[in-house]
């Protein structure tokens, strides 16, 4: 008997040896995605699922702060019968328009400003003095000038996201190695040539930084413009909400603003990834 028992006990040792090792790889994958997780997103989750708890149990006042599961409720069913998706599209028609503006001005106008130095200290105080002066303190200006209609919504974003997209193009050319350029020339490069192909393709990482801040901006000073004189947009919807105190139909148009946000941002990143594959650190 003491035998047999001797003789099972190794077998069933290496059974569960096998049967561990055979799992370890399951729990390896997911304890890799638990790690790569939870450090980015732990802090969101839980911020979430306080608010989530807190609303539900009445810690905090429901009619101010409503559940989430509520606030989605809302958005999934404006979302559904199309009460926002109109909003949506004339949101970033507007905030299309004068990022795509900012861009049009602000990248060809940096790359000239960064490569001459006496047009740049010529205009630079000038520009310093608008960027330091608040686009939303320019507002009744611009409605004076422009009238109340879409020009002044558009111009009112433009003016916020240019300066973002002016600056750090500047940056980027003027932080430019010299010795690149220097090195172009000395192979016979035109000033062309030497624009085209090192001091364009070194001044796009910066460029894309900027492009990222007005993109930001331009979903920031959209609120504040269709907040005034506007019946149709997520910032006219905010508002229209909040006096209507329809409170999760406000959070979800703040919530979808957020998501826009992210989307536009992920956007271009991804640009930036594949235009600037050779600034990528190596894996």
């Amino acid at each position: 008997m003491a035998y047999e028992i001797n003789q099972a006990l190794p077998r069933s040792f290496d059974r569960l040896k096998s049967s561990k090792g055979s799992s370890s790889p399951l729990v390896s994958n997911v304890r890799g995605v638990l790690a790569a997780f939870l450090p980015r997103y732990g802090l969101l989750i839980s911020f979430l699922v306080l608010w989530q708890v807190s609303s539900t149990r009445g810690w905090i006042n429901p009619a101010v702060f409503p559940p989430l599961n509520v606030i989605l409720s809302a958005l999934w069913t404006n979302l559904a019968n199309g009460a926002l998706l109109d909003d949506i599209a004339i949101s970033l028609q507007r905030s299309g328009t004068a990022f795509a503006f900012a861009v049009v001005v602000g990248i060809p106008l940096g790359l000239f400003m960064g490569q001459f130095r006496l047009v740049e200290q010529a205009l630079d105080p000038i520009l310093q003095l608008f960027r330091q002066t608040s686009a939303l303190a320019l507002y009744p200006v611009f409605i004076l000038l422009l009238g109340l209609g879409e020009t002044s919504k558009i111009f009112v974003i433009f003016w916020a996201t240019l300066f973002p997209v002016l600056l750090s193009t500047i940056g980027g050319v003027k932080e430019v190695d010299k010795k690149l350029i220097e090195m172009a020339r000395t192979y016979g490069a035109g000033p062309l040539t030497v624009f085209r192909r090192v001091i364009l393709p070194a001044s796009v990482p910066a460029i894309f930084v900027g492009l990222r801040l007005s993109a930001t901006t331009a979903l920031l000073l959209l609120i504040a413009a269709e907040m005034i004189g506007a019946n149709k947009g997520i910032g006219f919807q905010v508002m229209n909400a909040q006096y209507n105190f329809q409170i999760p139909l406000m959070f979800a148009a703040i919530l979808l603003l957020a998501f826009l946000g992210l989307a536009a941002n992920a956007l271009l990143v991804l640009l930036q990834r594949r235009l600037c594959r050779w600034s990528q650190p190596s894996t």
